[in-house]
């Protein structure tokens, strides 16, 4: 899966922006992540555990958690 970055204005209003950007064809979906805040990626990734647990993915749970934790 290909991934794309968007830095936004600190006025932006970042729902409608990415209201637009659900709207364009071949787009899948759209995540807000604040890089000022990485507790909000904790949790998502943590959110997604009971998700991998059930499919046994496991190796994925650690290497989103580690990456969140040693991201600078």
């Amino acid at each position: 899966m290909k991934y794309l970055k968007i830095n936004i204005e600190k006025n932006a209003d970042i729902e409608v922006l990415k209201t637009v950007i659900l709207q364009l064809k071949g787009v899948d979906s759209a995540e807000i992540i604040d890089d000022e805040n990485p507790e909000s990626e904790l949790k998502k990734a943590f959110a997604k555990t009971k998700e991998q647990f059930k499919k046994g993915d496991y190796e994925t749970l650690v290497n989103d958690i580690f990456d969140i934790l040693t991201k600078k």
